[in-house]
Protein backbone atom coordinates (compact mmCIF):
# COMPACT_ATOMS: atom_id res chain seq x y z
CA UNK A 1 0.00 0.00 0.00
CA UNK A 2 1.16 3.28 -0.71
CA UNK A 3 2.48 5.00 2.40
CA UNK A 4 3.00 9.00 2.43
CA UNK A 5 6.61 8.80 2.40
CA UNK A 6 6.81 7.48 -0.92
CA UNK A 7 4.40 10.07 -2.36
CA UNK A 8 6.58 12.92 -0.66
CA UNK A 9 9.18 11.91 -2.57
CA UNK A 10 7.47 11.54 -5.92
CA UNK A 11 6.13 14.73 -5.52
CA UNK A 12 9.31 16.28 -4.65
CA UNK A 13 10.81 14.60 -7.56
CA UNK A 14 7.93 15.72 -9.83
CA UNK A 15 8.15 19.88 -8.34
CA UNK A 16 11.77 20.15 -8.12
CA UNK A 17 12.33 17.90 -11.83
CA UNK A 18 15.56 16.40 -10.04
CA UNK A 19 16.29 12.98 -8.15
CA UNK A 20 19.27 14.54 -6.40
CA UNK A 21 17.39 17.63 -5.53
CA UNK A 22 14.37 15.84 -4.05
CA UNK A 23 16.59 13.93 -2.24
CA UNK A 24 18.12 16.97 -0.90
CA UNK A 25 14.93 18.43 -0.12
CA UNK A 26 13.72 15.83 1.79
CA UNK A 27 17.04 14.94 3.86
CA UNK A 28 17.53 11.54 1.95
CA UNK A 29 19.75 9.87 -0.46
CA UNK A 30 19.56 9.73 -3.97
CA UNK A 31 19.27 5.76 -4.12
CA UNK A 32 16.77 6.04 -1.70
CA UNK A 33 14.88 8.08 -3.47
CA UNK A 34 14.96 6.15 -6.81
CA UNK A 35 14.41 2.98 -4.87
CA UNK A 36 10.76 4.44 -2.97
CA UNK A 37 10.11 5.47 -7.03
CA UNK A 38 10.61 2.37 -8.44
CA UNK A 39 8.28 0.92 -5.71
CA UNK A 40 5.40 3.03 -5.91
CA UNK A 41 5.43 2.46 -10.45
CA UNK A 42 5.66 -1.10 -9.68
CA UNK A 43 2.78 -0.79 -7.17
CA UNK A 44 0.91 1.01 -9.43
CA UNK A 45 2.19 -0.82 -12.67
CA UNK A 46 2.60 2.28 -14.34
CA UNK A 47 5.94 4.42 -15.53
CA UNK A 48 5.44 7.74 -13.42
CA UNK A 49 8.64 9.53 -15.38
CA UNK A 50 10.44 9.38 -18.78
CA UNK A 51 13.85 9.05 -17.97
CA UNK A 52 17.28 9.85 -20.51
CA UNK A 53 20.65 10.69 -18.72
CA UNK A 54 20.15 14.65 -18.67
CA UNK A 55 16.60 15.44 -17.84
CA UNK A 56 13.44 13.56 -16.33
CA UNK A 57 9.63 14.65 -16.81
CA UNK A 58 6.76 13.26 -15.76
CA UNK A 59 4.84 10.82 -18.16
CA UNK A 60 0.65 11.18 -18.51
CA UNK A 61 -0.12 8.80 -15.56
CA UNK A 62 2.56 10.56 -13.46
CA UNK A 63 0.74 14.14 -14.25
CA UNK A 64 -2.11 12.66 -12.69
CA UNK A 65 -1.01 11.53 -9.31
CA UNK A 66 1.01 14.57 -8.90
CA UNK A 67 -2.16 16.31 -7.94
CA UNK A 68 -3.27 13.22 -5.82
CA UNK A 69 -0.17 13.65 -4.21
CA UNK A 70 -0.33 17.04 -3.33
CA UNK A 71 -3.64 17.14 -2.30
CA UNK A 72 -2.85 14.03 0.25
CA UNK A 73 0.16 15.79 1.25
CA UNK A 74 -1.28 19.16 2.35
CA UNK A 75 -4.16 17.33 3.79
CA UNK A 76 -1.85 15.56 5.93
CA UNK A 77 -0.15 19.06 6.90
CA UNK A 78 -3.78 20.29 7.27
CA UNK A 79 -4.30 17.78 9.83
CA UNK A 80 -1.19 17.95 11.92
CA UNK A 81 -1.46 22.09 11.97
CA UNK A 82 -5.08 21.74 12.85
CA UNK A 83 -5.40 18.59 15.12
CA UNK A 84 -1.36 17.80 16.24
CA UNK A 85 0.80 19.60 18.47
CA UNK A 86 3.49 21.66 17.54
CA UNK A 87 6.28 19.52 18.00
CA UNK A 88 4.48 17.26 15.45
CA UNK A 89 5.33 19.01 13.02
CA UNK A 90 8.66 17.91 11.61
CA UNK A 91 11.24 18.82 8.92
CA UNK A 92 13.41 20.79 7.05
CA UNK A 93 12.60 24.90 6.41
CA UNK A 94 14.67 26.68 3.92
CA UNK A 95 15.00 30.11 5.23
CA UNK A 96 16.14 32.75 3.11
CA UNK A 97 16.57 36.51 5.05
CA UNK A 98 17.45 39.68 4.34
CA UNK A 99 20.23 41.37 6.13
CA UNK A 100 18.27 43.97 7.35
CA UNK A 101 15.83 41.20 9.37
CA UNK A 102 19.22 39.35 10.17
CA UNK A 103 20.65 42.22 12.17
CA UNK A 104 17.56 43.20 14.13
CA UNK A 105 15.34 40.28 15.24
CA UNK A 106 16.23 37.05 13.37
CA UNK A 107 17.87 35.90 16.42
CA UNK A 108 14.78 36.35 18.74
CA UNK A 109 12.86 34.65 15.35
CA UNK A 110 15.23 31.68 15.42
CA UNK A 111 14.61 31.12 19.40
CA UNK A 112 11.45 31.40 19.43
CA UNK A 113 10.45 28.88 16.40
CA UNK A 114 13.08 26.52 18.32
CA UNK A 115 11.16 26.55 21.46
CA UNK A 116 7.64 26.16 19.56
CA UNK A 117 8.56 23.52 16.50
CA UNK A 118 11.62 21.75 18.06
CA UNK A 119 11.43 19.08 15.45
CA UNK A 120 11.61 21.97 12.38
CA UNK A 121 15.34 22.48 11.28
CA UNK A 122 16.06 25.73 9.53
CA UNK A 123 18.24 26.10 6.82
CA UNK A 124 19.20 29.84 6.91
CA UNK A 125 20.64 31.73 3.82
CA UNK A 126 20.87 35.66 4.40
CA UNK A 127 21.06 37.50 1.01
CA UNK A 128 19.49 40.03 -0.82
CA UNK A 129 16.05 40.45 -2.04
CA UNK A 130 16.30 39.76 -5.29
CA UNK A 131 18.42 36.56 -5.29
CA UNK A 132 15.69 35.27 -2.54
CA UNK A 133 13.08 35.79 -5.11
CA UNK A 134 14.78 33.77 -7.65
CA UNK A 135 15.73 30.81 -5.13
CA UNK A 136 11.63 30.91 -3.78
CA UNK A 137 10.98 30.35 -7.95
CA UNK A 138 13.33 27.71 -8.19
CA UNK A 139 12.30 25.80 -5.23
CA UNK A 140 15.59 26.26 -3.68
CA UNK A 141 13.48 28.17 -0.51
CA UNK A 142 10.69 27.27 1.59
CA UNK A 143 10.31 30.57 3.14
CA UNK A 144 11.99 34.39 2.52
CA UNK A 145 12.12 37.86 4.77
CA UNK A 146 12.19 39.68 1.94
CA UNK A 147 11.87 43.35 0.81
CA UNK A 148 7.41 43.77 -0.50
CA UNK A 149 5.97 43.88 -2.66
CA UNK A 150 5.37 40.21 -3.44
CA UNK A 151 3.37 40.12 -6.90
CA UNK A 152 3.48 36.36 -8.07
CA UNK A 153 0.50 34.72 -8.18
CA UNK A 154 2.27 31.51 -7.30
CA UNK A 155 3.25 32.74 -3.62
CA UNK A 156 2.03 33.54 -0.67
CA UNK A 157 2.55 36.96 1.74
CA UNK A 158 2.10 38.72 4.19
CA UNK A 159 3.57 41.72 6.05
CA UNK A 160 6.34 41.58 8.90
CA UNK A 161 7.36 45.11 9.24
CA UNK A 162 8.57 48.49 7.65
CA UNK A 163 11.60 50.90 8.57
CA UNK A 164 12.27 54.34 7.91
CA UNK A 165 15.67 54.65 5.96
CA UNK A 166 17.80 57.73 7.39
CA UNK A 167 21.02 59.58 6.39
CA UNK A 168 23.54 58.47 8.97
CA UNK A 169 27.27 59.93 9.37
CA UNK A 170 30.07 59.85 11.92
CA UNK A 171 29.61 62.74 14.11
CA UNK A 172 32.83 63.31 12.99
CA UNK A 173 32.60 63.89 8.97
CA UNK A 174 32.08 67.91 8.76
CA UNK A 175 28.93 68.29 7.40
CA UNK A 176 27.84 71.68 7.43
CA UNK A 177 24.42 73.11 8.64
CA UNK A 178 21.18 71.51 8.34
CA UNK A 179 18.72 69.70 7.14
CA UNK A 180 21.15 69.16 4.12
CA UNK A 181 20.03 70.17 0.63
CA UNK A 182 20.08 67.75 -2.08
CA UNK A 183 22.93 69.62 -3.94
CA UNK A 184 24.90 69.39 -0.32
CA UNK A 185 24.01 65.41 -0.08
CA UNK A 186 25.65 65.24 -3.90
CA UNK A 187 28.82 66.55 -2.21
CA UNK A 188 29.58 63.29 -0.12
CA UNK A 189 29.78 59.47 -0.95
CA UNK A 190 26.61 57.68 -0.48
CA UNK A 191 26.49 54.12 0.85
CA UNK A 192 24.18 52.10 0.95
CA UNK A 193 21.98 48.82 -0.43
CA UNK A 194 23.47 47.12 -3.71
CA UNK A 195 22.20 48.16 -6.90
CA UNK A 196 19.39 45.53 -7.94
CA UNK A 197 17.51 46.67 -4.18
CA UNK A 198 14.98 48.97 -4.43
CA UNK A 199 16.61 51.79 -2.10
CA UNK A 200 19.35 52.02 -4.57
CA UNK A 201 17.28 53.46 -8.08
CA UNK A 202 15.26 55.44 -5.25
CA UNK A 203 18.19 57.73 -3.85
CA UNK A 204 20.04 57.77 -7.38
CA UNK A 205 16.62 59.22 -8.66
CA UNK A 206 16.31 61.43 -5.77
CA UNK A 207 19.41 62.83 -6.31
CA UNK A 208 19.68 62.57 -10.41
CA UNK A 209 20.49 65.95 -11.64
CA UNK A 210 21.26 65.99 -15.65
CA UNK A 211 23.62 69.24 -15.36
CA UNK A 212 25.59 67.54 -13.18
CA UNK A 213 27.90 64.24 -13.15
CA UNK A 214 26.18 61.48 -11.60
CA UNK A 215 25.94 61.02 -7.59
CA UNK A 216 28.51 58.99 -5.90
CA UNK A 217 26.86 55.96 -4.88
CA UNK A 218 28.49 52.78 -3.13
CA UNK A 219 26.20 49.98 -3.18
CA UNK A 220 27.18 47.25 -0.54
CA UNK A 221 25.34 43.66 0.16
CA UNK A 222 26.84 43.93 3.78
CA UNK A 223 25.42 45.88 5.96
CA UNK A 224 28.28 45.31 8.54
CA UNK A 225 30.68 46.62 5.73
CA UNK A 226 28.14 50.03 5.12
CA UNK A 227 28.33 50.62 8.80
CA UNK A 228 32.13 50.44 9.33
CA UNK A 229 32.71 52.61 6.24
CA UNK A 230 30.23 55.48 7.78
CA UNK A 231 32.18 54.80 11.07
CA UNK A 232 35.27 55.61 8.93
CA UNK A 233 33.54 58.54 7.33
CA UNK A 234 33.99 57.12 3.84
CA UNK A 235 30.76 59.01 3.33
CA UNK A 236 26.94 59.24 4.34
CA UNK A 237 24.76 56.17 4.85
CA UNK A 238 21.85 55.12 3.68
CA UNK A 239 20.14 52.71 6.33
CA UNK A 240 16.87 51.91 8.46
CA UNK A 241 18.72 53.32 12.14
CA UNK A 242 17.17 50.55 13.23
CA UNK A 243 20.31 48.50 12.23
CA UNK A 244 22.80 50.99 13.81
CA UNK A 245 20.31 51.10 17.02
CA UNK A 246 23.49 50.63 19.22
CA UNK A 247 26.17 52.69 17.44
CA UNK A 248 23.87 55.93 17.51
CA UNK A 249 23.21 55.77 21.47
CA UNK A 250 26.97 55.15 21.89
CA UNK A 251 27.12 58.61 20.18
CA UNK A 252 29.56 56.85 17.17
CA UNK A 253 27.04 57.64 14.63
CA UNK A 254 23.72 60.38 14.44
CA UNK A 255 21.08 60.91 12.16
CA UNK A 256 21.57 63.52 9.82
CA UNK A 257 18.54 65.84 9.25
CA UNK A 258 18.03 66.59 5.36
CA UNK A 259 15.45 67.07 2.73
CA UNK A 260 15.64 63.58 1.33
CA UNK A 261 12.20 61.81 2.00
CA UNK A 262 12.40 58.04 0.84
CA UNK A 263 9.66 55.07 1.11
CA UNK A 264 10.18 53.31 4.51
CA UNK A 265 11.34 49.58 3.52
CA UNK A 266 8.71 47.12 3.82
CA UNK A 267 9.45 44.15 4.43
CA UNK A 268 7.30 40.41 4.30
CA UNK A 269 7.53 36.69 4.77
CA UNK A 270 7.13 34.87 1.36
CA UNK A 271 6.49 31.24 0.51
CA UNK A 272 5.30 29.26 -2.44
CA UNK A 273 1.63 27.59 -2.79
CA UNK A 274 2.89 24.50 -2.88
CA UNK A 275 3.22 21.77 -0.21
CA UNK A 276 6.18 23.66 1.43
CA UNK A 277 3.86 25.96 2.55
CA UNK A 278 2.93 23.61 5.23
CA UNK A 279 5.91 24.48 7.02
CA UNK A 280 6.38 28.06 5.72
CA UNK A 281 2.66 29.31 6.42
CA UNK A 282 3.06 28.47 10.55
CA UNK A 283 6.81 30.12 10.75
CA UNK A 284 5.73 33.00 8.89
CA UNK A 285 3.00 33.60 11.10
CA UNK A 286 5.26 33.39 14.32
CA UNK A 287 8.11 36.00 12.38
CA UNK A 288 4.53 38.46 12.15
CA UNK A 289 4.82 37.78 16.07
CA UNK A 290 8.18 38.42 16.85
CA UNK A 291 8.52 41.35 13.88
CA UNK A 292 5.44 43.34 15.90
CA UNK A 293 7.27 42.36 19.43
CA UNK A 294 10.74 43.79 18.46
CA UNK A 295 11.08 47.37 19.57
CA UNK A 296 14.72 49.21 19.12
CA UNK A 297 15.29 51.61 21.78
CA UNK A 298 15.42 55.35 21.11
CA UNK A 299 18.91 56.75 20.63
CA UNK A 300 20.23 58.58 23.66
Amino acid sequence: MTDFRSLELFYWVAELNSFSRAAERANTTQPSVSQRIAALEAELGVKLFDRNPRSISLTHQGRKLVQYAERFLLLRAEMLAEVGSAVAMKGILRLGVSETIAQTWLSRFMERAHAVYPNIVIDLTVDVSPVMRELLARGDLDLAFLLGPVDDLTTASCDLCAYPLAVIASPELPIGEEPLSIARIRDFPIITYPKATAPYPRLREALNDPTLPPPRIFGNSSLTTIVQMTLDRIGLSLIPPIVVQKELKAGRLRIVDTVLRLPDLVFMAAFPLTLSGSLAGPMAELAQEVARAYEAPAPA
